[in-house]
């Protein structure tokens, strides 16, 4: 298993770590091709590649079935895999076989688990196990509906006082990391400066040790809705829908496909496929 070790250390010389999500071979083998550091398999996967309405319809074996595509892609990344709604909803002895599945079945590095009323006693159990668990604090996707939706949090002291509690909680549980979502940039910088273990980003502001963002946001692939603290450097999906349109074209006018795109025969053998269809005929 690949060491955490090394994003700890590495805090103390304020590398900034990147990070993606992946759901399939081609874009972890990209991911890793460019030098990522860390790749997310996420339950995000449900609304970005399932069509679910939310995070929390997320099943382990969809899970699982994306996570070893990322591992076929990726052979050598750190791979954290999100550890969905339906994991860990009956406890931490559910939680612990899900993080099994996804270190023994899928071939994952370690697990991610957000903030809720037993995620410190899921995370000790796993750790217990040499699970690394990567903490996820802030605003949390599979309870998002009980704190008024997809909303920043900690912008009110009190609220903001509690994220920064469950940060030093989690660095004391022994998480290698904390994510920290949709939260102030003041708060993010105090948290970030407060742990001795790495923060990751994703609408934290600049001051957290790395970033992480959903790979179909930066590429213009996701279309329902366009969160502020999104960068798009592409927009993948207009060159899609062009291409498809002048495939679509090139069929309907005949000019697709063409000699280059299609395969012939040595003259003397469609010859002799003439004469042995012509007998099967009178045959």
């Amino acid at each position: 298993m690949r060491t955490t070790h090394a994003f700890i250390r590495a805090k103390r010389l304020h590398k900034k770590w990147v990070m993606l999500t992946a759901y399939d071979a081609p874009t972890a083998e990209l991911l890793e091709s460019a030098g990522v550091d860390l790749i997310l398999v996420g339950d995000s996967l449900g609304m970005v590649v399932l069509g679910y309405s939310s995070t929390v319809d997320v099943t382990m074996d969809e899970m699982i079935h994306h996570a070893k595509a990322v591992r076929r892609g990726a052979k050598k990344s750190f791979i954290v895999a999100d550890m969905p709604l339906k994991g860990l909803e009956k406890g931490p002895r559910q939680a612990l076989g899900s993080a099994k599945r996804f270190i023994n079945e899928a071939g994952c590095d370690a697990v991610k688990v957000e903030w809720g009323s037993r995620a410190l006693k899921i995370t000790d159990l796993l750790i217990k196990n040499k699970i690394p668990v990567m903490g996820h604090i802030g605003l949390t996707p599979q309870t998002a509906g009980k704190k008024g939706g997809f909303k920043v949090q900690g912008q009110k002291a009190e609220q903001a006082a509690k994220i920064f509690e469950q940060a030093l909680l989690l660095e004391k549980h022994k998480v290698f990391s904390v994510l920290l979502e949709c939260v102030p940039r003041p708060l993010a910088k105090m948290i970030t400066q407060s742990l001795k273990i790495p923060t990751i980003g994703i609408g934290a502001g600049p001051f957290c040790d790395g970033q992480v963002l959903v790979f179909n946001d930066i590429v213009g692939l996701f279309k329902k809705f366009h969160p502020r603290f999104v960068k798009k450097y592409v927009d993948a999906d207009a060159l899609m829908r062009k291409a498809v349109l002048k495939y679509k074209e090139d069929v309907l006018r005949g000019r697709f496909p063409i000699a280059k795109h299609s395969f012939s025969m040595k003259q003397e053998e469609l010859l002799k496929f003439h004469k042995l269809s012509l007998r099967g005929v009178t045959k």
